[in-house]
């Protein structure tokens, strides 16, 4: 039962971003680093959120490179992962997570362990 509850929550959480995603583009679309930038230029709790979320975005990338051992691979998914977010690092994620055989430690450290 364990196995099947994270590649659940990886899936549910990827599909629901990549459907918000495609409804926010069709309606305002492909203009987000200017909101983004713009909303933490204004100095406000949008724009908090913001930079909390690319703290978060920019150690997602960093994990990965270093998973990677940081290789052109690993440099490129961790690019990647920081750029288009839970849509690209979940499906990779689900993909090592299948990989790992649902090992945890095999999942979070790669080829490292």
């Amino acid at each position: 039962m364990q196995n099947r509850v994270f590649p659940a929550l990886v899936a549910v959480f990827s599909a629901t971003v990549a459907i918000y995603t495609a409804v926010v583009i069709g309606r305002e679309g492909l203009n987000l680093f200017d909101v983004f930038l713009g909303n933490m230029q204004a100095w406000n709790w949008s724009g908090q959120f913001n930079l909390d979320f690319l703290m978060y975005l920019l150690f997602s990338g960093l994990w990965i490179a270093w998973r990677e051992r940081f290789s052109l691979r690993g440099l490129i998914l961790g690019a990647l992962a920081s750029v288009l977010g839970i849509v690209f690092f979940g499906p990779l994620l689900m993909f090592w997570w299948w990989k790992a055989d649902g090992r945890l430690e095999r999942l979070l450290l790669g080829t490292r362990n």
